[in-house]
């Protein structure tokens, strides 16, 4: 399906935004739109020809499996992020949808045209790849040395800033895009951990769960103070 930028969700936000219109509809006639099903691979490790992609909505897991077969969650990716490598192979890393996800897709020879045609999409590009690169730093840094609780919660604060509309304060209610599995083998916990925190977080005031993955962000302020960030 062919993109149609004027309905975008995440057009003021992703790295396409610094385009003019003129510069979009340009790029978009060599776009598509693609859906992926809970689960569903994007892109294997080892694809020479994988595709560069806007995140539309939903979310997705950047993973890779060690020589023991366990997998590593190694970054997520929200709506407005840039998923691909524009030089080289994903020769390590799967990329995996963890809802129901809509993405817009371009082959790499038409990124590459793209970033050649139009150097401001090339800066924003860079900035944005720069940004991925600290948080996931952040990562390592927070399940090397941050407290199981201090994991979760910015974990959580993380979350409800991917599904806000605004980047000035996080979103009220989410839906958690990870299983409490997947939660424990990205923050280094077990299971149990990661149950009991989402407990004490509740009755401290944090946050309140809402069914099987819903949570309710009740103190924003409080969250973000568990976190240490």
């Amino acid at each position: 399906m062919n993109l149609a930028c004027s309905t975008c969700p995440v057009k003021e936000t992703a790295a396409c935004a610094v385009l003019t219109p003129e510069e979009r509809d340009a790029m978009a006639a060599a776009g598509r739109t693609r859906t992926l099903k809970r689960g569903e691979m994007l892109f294997a490790a080892g694809d020479e020809d994988a595709a560069c992609a806007t995140l539309l909505s939903g979310a997705l897991k950047v993973s890779a499996v060690d020589v023991d077969g366990n997998e590593q969650i190694l970054a997520l990716v929200h709506p407005a992020g840039f998923i691909g490598e524009l030089f080289a192979p994903f020769a390590h890393h799967d990329v995996v949808a963890l809802t129901e996800s809509r993405l817009c897709t371009f082959a790499k020879v038409d990124i590459e045209r793209a970033i050649e045609d139009y150097p401001a999409l090339a800066r924003a590009l860079l900035r944005r790849s720069q940004a991925d690169l600290l948080a996931t730093r952040n990562l390592l840094e927070l399940t090397g040395h941050a407290s199981a609780e201090a994991r979760l919660a910015a974990l959580l604060h993380d979350f409800a800033g991917a599904a806000s509309e605004s980047s000035c304060h996080l979103a009220s209610h989410f839906e958690l895009p990870l299983t409490r599995g997947e939660i424990a083998n990205m923050l280094g916990l077990t299971i149990e951990t990661v149950s009991r925190k989402l407990g004490e977080l509740e009755d401290m005031g944090a946050i309140k769960r809402e069914g099987k993955r819903g949570i309710a962000l009740l103190d924003a302020a409080l969250l973000q103070d568990i976190s240490g960030r």
